[in-house]
């Protein structure tokens, strides 16, 4: 624990009130010796109580002093920058928003299709599941980093915007950047005409140009990478960015799986808008081709529920995380501890609490 903050500083006036509490304990003392001194012998009294005796005395009250300071820090809200242990997993919605996702084919859109499917997903994952969101068109971006928050997700979700261009390629190395986010993945370095660009078979980035040679960078083994997954929802039809299939490749050679769900019909619909039109259709064998490269699955948007599968096949992984978090229940519990220590040194030493 370090860089120990309070949310509430201003409440940190009342441990003025420690110091008031020692000077009416030292004057309580005081009185006390006074009575003391009627006894016709006061060293009688000093040896039948005995060094011991007196020290031992002053430990109920310090104990129950040094509880009530930590309670009143704890209602100043402490907060620390700690390094926990934390046991998590993590879900990537990589999400189409190309302009195709507006066809009707399935009820009531694709891009409503979609949003539920993943809505759903949601809804039944646990809650130490992480889920981070991505979205693509002619690019892709983050609109929600991994969290738990499951309202932040849904809102994530319902602000959704329909842009041109469909580049599933890109939707997966963003992806794949939020898994790995030390890992740098070069997204020009291939084309959906299949030309590549890329520095040997690994989905690394040419500044990493001869780091693909060294032993720790070797290709994982296909879907052996059990702590995190993506799930791509899209209609599977590729208008620009990254080849798709290479960079399925790069999420293969780091053992990522990817589970695609298919949104739209074979035989799809015809768009139009201003003087143009053309026909959108589900490109399955795209979209199957990117879950075998990956060891992952296709699914159908019309059983988009059997989603749940998806889960099955991962493992919980235990990882350091370092982050900002109230402290206030950690100040409580050692306070009401020793509050309760004091109170019961007291009744068996005095028979009495405090």
């Amino acid at each position: 624990m370090k860089s120990l903050t309070f949310l509430w500083p201003e409440m940190l006036w009342l441990l003025s009130a420690v110091p008031l509490l020692v000077a009416a304990y030292v004057v309580v003392l005081r009185r006390k010796k006074k009575l003391a001194l009627r006894y016709a012998s006061l060293s009688m009294v000093k040896e039948a109580q005995g060094k011991g005796r007196r020290f031992r005395r002053h430990v109920p009250p310090l104990l129950f002093l040094v509880a009530l300071a930590l309670m009143i820090v704890a209602v100043a809200r402490p907060a620390a920058v700690v390094t926990l242990p934390s046991q998590h997993e993590t879900v990537i919605l990589a999400m189409d928003v190309s302009g195709s996702m507006r066809a009707a084919d399935v009820q009531p859109s694709r891009i409503a299709a979609a949003q539920t499917a993943a809505r759903s997903f949601i809804a039944e994952q646990p809650r130490s599941t992480r889920i981070g969101i991505v979205t693509f068109a002619a690019t892709a971006s983050v609109v929600q980093p991994p969290t738990q928050n499951r309202e932040d997700l849904l809102a994530a979700i319902d602000r959704f915007q329909l842009q041109r261009g469909t580049a599933v390629g890109s939707g997966i190395l963003v992806a794949l950047k939020m898994i790995f986010p030390d890992v740098e993945f070069d997204l020009r370095a291939t084309n959906p005409r299949g030309d590549s660009a890329r520095d040997s078979k690994r989905g690394v980035s040419l500044d990493q140009s001869r780091a693909a040679d060294k032993a720790a960078d070797k290709p994982a083994q296909p879907g052996s990478f059990t702590s995190a997954v993506i799930i791509l929802l899209s209609d599977g039809q590729t208008t620009t960015g990254p080849d798709p299939i290479e960079s399925a490749r790069m999420a293969a050679d780091r053992g990522v799986r990817v589970f695609t769900v298919g949104i739209g019909t074979p035989n799809g619909e015809i768009l139009g808008s201003e003087g143009w039109s053309m026909r959108v259709r589900l490109d399955e064998e795209a979209l199957k081709t990117i879950a075998n490269v990956t060891r992952g699955e296709y699914f159908y948007a019309g059983t988009a529920t059997d989603l749940k599968k998806i889960y099955d096949g991962m493992n919980s992984r235990m990882v350091l995380e370092t982050k900002e978090m109230e402290v206030s229940a950690l100040f409580s519990a050692v306070a009401a501890a020793l509050a309760l220590v004091a109170a019961m040194l007291s009744m068996f030493w005095y028979n009495r609490i405090l």
